[in-house]
């Protein structure tokens, strides 16, 4: 039997757009006086990707990088009032709902009637646990993993734990960094499907003659190919 699995965030429902709206308001209020945005910006990336291999994924590890990374501009801690505005930035980021992407409950209905479909996420497992209650769409699902990280002894493990067999199972999702590699270091299938709105850290080279990677435009071409 196939078994697909599927990435959460910017594959079945946008994510990292509401944390870009959260960056771009953030980077119009602190206003350095002499770095561009573009350079303001590569601080706080620096700052994230130091964070979460500390501090993890999620709301609260990117409000800890906003705070870190006004310091990093400012040379100095921010005020009460400059901690309570950047905390205040950050507020949008509740996910008691979520914007699924377009097609995307349909498809797994269709690939649900024919093939095992699981979920795996990364990230803080309230946080994560929420927009999947909040998507609706966890009963597509035979189970539900949420993980610190996707590398690839995450799923050498999930296939040793859920007795998968590699060829015939293959990994969904719009990050080439957690989605793509990984599973195919681990001997998995991929469908790369991106997002214009991928986080920039979870960017990376895909290599364009890998046969085992299936490359898409949209969601609902899978039912063509599965």
């Amino acid at each position: 039997m196939v078994c697909l699995i599927f990435d959460a965030d910017d594959t079945l429902w946008e994510n990292n757009v509401l944390f870009e709206r959260v960056v771009g308001a953030y980077l119009d209020w602190v206003a350095h006086p002499t770095l561009d945005r573009t350079a303001a910006r590569a601080v706080l990336d620096e700052v994230e990707r130091a964070n979460v291999a500390v501090h993890g994924y999620g709301s609260t590890s990117f409000l800890r990088s906003l705070h870190d990374c006004f310091e990093r501009l400012s040379q100095r801690p921010a005020s009460a009032a400059e901690a309570a505005e950047i905390t205040e930035l950050a507020r949008a980021l509740t996910f008691d709902e979520v914007e699924l992407v377009p097609g995307v409950a349909d498809t797994l209905t269709q690939l649900g009637s024919r093939h095992e479909l699981l979920l795996l996420t990364k990230g803080a497992p309230a946080e994560q646990q929420r927009k999947i209650d909040a998507s609706g769409l966890a009963h597509h699902f035979r189970s539900l993993h949420i993980v610190p990280e996707k590398d690839v002894a995450t799923y050498r493990s999930l296939v040793a734990d859920r007795r998968l067999t590699p060829a015939t199972t293959w990994m969904i999702g719009n990050s080439p960094r957690s989605d793509i590699l990984p599973a195919r270091a681990a001997g998995l299938g991929a469908v790369f499907i991106p997002n214009p709105h991928t986080w920039a850290l979870e960017h990376d080279e895909l290599d364009e003659s890998d046969a085992g990677v299936l490359h898409l435009k949209a969601f609902p071409q899978l039912v063509q190919h599965f």
